[in-house]
């Protein structure tokens, strides 16, 4: 491909489109980055201009991916029609769906490193924030973090359920992330019993939602430090 007025979108995109039949295979790796680069046709150096991590990278913009075609998704969904928990349910699901299993099983492997576990769980925030923006979440207060930390243990507790399951259309996953969405729901009773006592509602009054970019749960805007 030409690198004269590179559109960076546009040949990351190119660059996922080509490592993605060499992950199962090599995995997120650099062997299967430098395949894709050089079935691209892209100058090596360019690609790191793109991707300076690599595989990486691109196994990042995998899972973005799989957030974008989850909230299209959603998109086409009349929500009203569903329960509130039942919404959350079908966000996780239609997440779930929009991925290839192997292709995320290799991404399991990647992220589980050290280096890149740091990016493996902004990730897996993003996708919670995904999902609780599209259903219309309004909380700026501590609830905006507490609903986004156990929304991404549920979903990657179901995902992780998800690849090793082998039932019919996946009845067992959604089984086992209702179970969980429960669970979700009894943490919310229990949370909503303790801030009735005295101490705690002023102690959370100066946690509020970020602005822009969502930072990980430790890094709270306006929170006593």
């Amino acid at each position: 491909m030409r690198n004269s007025r590179l559109d960076q979108t546009t040949a990351r995109a190119e660059l996922l489109a080509a490592i993605t039949p060499h992950v199962p295979f090599d995995g997120w790796s650099e062997p299967a980055f430098r395949m894709a680069v050089a079935d691209c046709g892209m100058d090596p150096e360019i690609a790191r201009v793109i991707c300076p991590r690599g595989a990486a990278d691109l196994a990042a913009e995998y899972h973005r991916q799989g957030d974008r075609l989850m909230l299209a998704r959603l998109a086409e969904t009349d929500l009203e029609a569903l329960r509130y928990r039942d919404r959350v349910a079908l966000a996780v699901r239609l997440r779930l769906e929009a991925v290839d299993p192997e292709l995320v099983r290799r991404g399991a492997a990647l992220f589980a490193l050290p280096q890149h576990g740091g990016l493996g769980a902004r990730l897996v925030w993003d996708t919670a924030d995904a999902i609780w923006g599209a259903l219309g979440d309004s909380s700026r207060d501590y609830n905006w973090y507490t609903k986004r930390a156990t929304l991404s243990a549920v979903y990657s507790a179901t995902a992780l359920y998800w690849l090793g399951d082998q039932s019919p259309e996946h009845a067992d996953t959604w089984a086992f992330l209702d179970r969980r969405i429960e669970g979700v729901l009894k943490f919310e009773k229990a949370k909503a019993s303790l801030m009735k006592l005295p101490v705690l509602p002023g102690l959370l009054a100066r946690v509020s939602a970020p602005e822009g970019d969502c930072p990980l749960p430790g890094r709270l805007h306006g929170a006593a430090r």
